[in-house]
């Protein structure tokens, strides 16, 4: 009876500690100073410019947490994705981030950004792993935005004390890139966003590897949303998804924290990857049912 006591103790702890932990971490990260993070190369004219587009007087900086981005930062995180001429040679992308409650996602908000939508960011940071922040980036004047993502993943990171993985930060930015240059090729971004989440959606959930299987799947989304790819932008999709599956992504937590984007494909028929409504209810109904017997047989003990 004492060791039936002794676990039914230990149960209600690890259950404690798992809910009352985060919503610890949580309180602290809403409460904290938000995150800025400045392009390095920014004169003074344009650090007033991008300050007032976040929202920021010059004078309140003490009231967040600020750092700076520099040009070799961006190098080094989108050099192997990006033509030098695209990236340049001063650093000027700034990004303001707060911490939000569970359940806030990711919301972006873009200024002068030129090259990535705010469904991008929003995409490429759920796969980083970021979660429940607002983010708003800006510059000086229209520019490409691709580093931003190196300020944004930067400040999360020193927002909730962990790094983001290299690898999940290199995917993020392939991501991001791709994203970009088909949403170019094609002339419709919505159209971008949509092909790569659910591409990654059906390639997460199935746990594909295999370049063929990848490559089917990407023609025949393309195909429901009526996208003509080119044979250049189909290698770089299947180039990203083969990255992507390598990754241990949680997929419920991308699709939690970029819920608007996945709400806009919702309606696609991706039934035969078993991507279906049902399905999604199902999983949490299982997850429910589980805590709920935990929870009886705690109570038995006692």
């Amino acid at each position: 009876m004492n060791k039936k006591i002794t676990a039914g103790i230990l149960c209600a702890a690890v259950m404690a500690a798992a809910v009352l932990t985060p919503v610890t971490a949580l309180a602290d990260r809403v409460e904290e100073k938000p995150y800025l993070s400045l392009g390095a190369d920014l004169n003074d004219q344009e650090k007033a410019t991008v300050l007032e587009l976040l929202e920021i007087e010059e004078g309140s900086l003490d009231n967040y947490d600020v750092y700076e981005v520099t040009n070799q930062q961006e190098y080094d995180y989108l050099g192997s994705y990006m033509d030098a001429s695209l990236i340049g040679d001063r650093a000027l992308s700034s990004v303001k981030v707060t911490g939000k409650e569970s359940g806030y996602g990711i919301q972006v908000e873009t200024h002068n950004i030129t090259y990535c939508t705010e469904g991008m960011y929003q995409n490429a940071l759920a796969t980083a792993g970021m979660k429940d922040a607002e983010v708003i980036v800006a510059g000086p004047y229209g520019i490409t935005g691709t580093a931003a993502l190196v300020g944004a993943m930067e400040a999360y990171g020193r927002m909730t004390g962990n790094v983001i993985e290299p690898e999940l930060a290199d995917g993020a930015t392939n991501e991001l890139i791709v994203t970009s240059g088909l949403a170019e090729s094609i002339g419709d971004p919505e159209k971008a966003e949509e092909l790569i989440a659910a591409v990654k959606e059906i390639i997460v959930a199935n746990e594909y590897t295999d370049p063929e299987e990848i490559e089917n799947v990407i023609n025949d989304v393309a195909n429901k949303l009526e996208i003509s790819l080119s044979e250049e932008d189909r290698q770089l999709i299947r180039q990203l998804m083969e990255k992507l599956s390598s990754l241990d992504l949680n997929l419920e937590s991308i699709k939690e924290q970029a819920s608007a984007l996945y709400d806009r494909i919702s309606g696609l028929d991706l039934s035969e990857y078993g991507i279906t409504e049902e399905a999604v209810q199902g999983f949490f109904a299982k997850i429910g049912q589980f805590f709920s017997d935990l929870i009886e047989q705690i109570k038995s003990l006692f």
